[in-house]
């Protein structure tokens, strides 16, 4: 699924399409203000969400756009608190509107209902992440990206796994011996390792470098992108 964010708020922007691609929808955004419905329509995305107060053009005036030829979800993000905005927002032809500051997971849940009522959309197994660009499978032990894909063990998946959640923050090696060897693998200093340089390795094959980092006498890290 693909949503595009009218959204001039460059920090919101970003935090959003973080966490959808948690969920493998896809966020895009006009570049250019003054172009949003070339975007759309080079885009032609499953839901739009828009922002109020924008450049150039407020985000009423996208919404009648886009409603002049396509019946696509729209939902509003605004911090403006005038209930008349919000009613302006639905006779335009809007199907929800979220208050700024919102709480990421009632959004994540609203496009979710919103894209339920429109398609066929399943939201995606907590087995799936994302990461990278890359798409974890953790039930087949697999990593895809950019079109290939490579099978990992299950000490190197544990340890992705770990990380990956843990993405932005030091894993010490200790912590990851612990949680090995609660689950029952049983690893000393020496296979752990061993394990991250092979899964390293695996993950340079895909095109994926220096996504984990040694951090000397901590331990790893995954990064964040």
């Amino acid at each position: 699924m693909k949503v595009m964010l009218i959204e001039d708020d460059a920090s919101i922007f970003s935090l959003i399409q973080e966490r959808f691609s948690q969920w493998m929808i896809e966020v895009v955004g006009p570049s250019d203000f003054r172009a949003v419905m070339q975007t759309y329509e080079a885009e032609t995305p499953q839901l739009v969400m828009i922002d109020i107060q924008l450049p150039v053009y407020d985000g009423f005036h996208w919404c009648r756009e886009i409603r002049q030829q396509s019946q696509v979800p729209i939902l509003f993000l605004s911090s403006r608190d005038h209930p008349m905005d919000m009613v302006m927002a639905m006779q335009m032809g809007a199907d929800d509107f979220v208050q700024k500051p919102f709480h990421m997971d009632v959004l994540v849940a609203k496009v979710q209902a919103l894209l339920r009522r429109t398609y066929d959309y399943q939201e995606v197994p907590q087995n799936i992440q994302t990461w990278c660009g890359a798409v974890i499978q953790y039930d087949r032990a697999i990593i895809q990206f950019e079109q290939k894909q490579i099978e990992l063990t299950k000490n190197e998946l544990f340890i992705l796994k770990i990380l990956v959640q843990q993405k932005g923050q030091i894993v010490n090696r200790d912590e990851l011996m612990r949680k090995l060897w609660d689950d029952e693998r049983f690893v000393n200093d020496n296979t752990l390792t061993v394990n991250v340089n092979r899964l390293r390795q695996k993950l340079e094959e895909l095109g994926l470098v220096n996504v984990i980092q040694t951090k000397k006498g901590l331990g790893y890290m995954a990064v964040i992108q």
